[in-house]
């Protein structure tokens, strides 16, 4: 699965250079390598900061997801563990959020 990986760009930070080459495949090797198995909940996030994105040109906010989706903050935070919005957005293919650490 990771062999995928090498025929993606990412930049210095593991962030996808070209958020429109994501796939399906191409997220959950990156899960993989973050130590991620991608579920249904996982991918509700991820479609929903995929969409953002299209929509808006940014990931959204932690505040954003939890408001608009039926993830909560916590479980936010299980599917995605050490940082939700810049891990959620790292798997979806976006670009590091501002504003995250």
């Amino acid at each position: 699965m990771s062999d995928i990986l090498s025929t993606v760009a990412f930049d210095a930070d593991g962030f996808m250079v070209d958020a429109n080459a994501w796939t399906p495949e191409i997220a959950a090797a990156i899960a993989a390598r973050e130590g991620i198995t991608l579920t249904d909940r996982h991918m509700v996030v991820i479609n929903y900061a995929r969409a953002t994105w299209k929509a808006t040109g940014d990931a959204p906010t932690l505040r954003n997801i939890t408001k608009n989706t039926d993830v909560g903050t916590k479980e936010l935070y299980e599917l995605f563990p050490g940082g939700p919005g810049k891990l959620a957005a790292k798997v979806a293919g976006l670009k590091k959020p501002t504003g995250c650490i």
